[in-house]
């Protein structure tokens, strides 16, 4: 009997080890919550009003009056990557983008999204083969994912959730 007592600690002791990990690394999910940042993390905060951007962009005196801000939260992970992450007025995420040299968890980042976007990409190297960059582009989901080794880039939105006045291009 006390082997098997044994065996049952051991066996939920390691459950128990692989489940506390993954609570810790949490992070952000496309369409909820802003990330935790990670221990040894930076985070940067800047509100954003598309009508500001217009401004500068076109000169013009009036922007439509539709455009709402939004607020792009940078967090510089401890190994150089950086995640922005862009805010609805809700605080929900509408869109992520990442740069650095390493690529960061997209099922940590993509949340609910990810079988979604695997789906995607089965979809296009079935089509296409081979591997490189990855473009999911889809009513409810846009993916683009791309870089080498030391220099990873990406983006995802939820195109329905895109604040007035912000494209897709905007998420950076």
């Amino acid at each position: 009997m006390p082997s098997r007592v044994r065996r049952a600690v051991f066996t939920t002791a390691l459950g128990l080890s692989c489940v506390i990990p993954a609570v810790q690394s949490a992070h952000a999910a496309l369409g909820g919550s802003p990330m935790t940042p990670p221990a040894g993390a930076s985070v940067t905060t800047q509100t954003v009003s598309p009508t500001a951007v217009l401004h500068a962009a076109s000169g013009a005196a009036s922007a439509a009056s539709t455009s709402s801000s939004y607020t792009v939260r940078a967090t510089t992970l401890g190994n150089g990557t950086v995640v922005h992450e862009y805010l609805a007025a809700d605080g929900s995420v509408f869109g992520l983008a990442w740069r650095g040299p390493q690529m960061p968890n997209l099922n940590d980042l993509l949340g609910t999204y990810f079988p979604q976007y695997l789906a995607g990409v089965e979809a296009v190297r079935a089509a296409r083969g081979g591997h490189g960059p990855v473009a999911v582009d889809q009513s409810s989901l846009v993916v683009h994912s791309g870089g080498h080794m030391g220099a990873f880039v990406g983006q995802a939105w939820l195109p329905q959730a895109l604040p007035a006045g912000v494209s897709g291009s905007d998420i950076q």
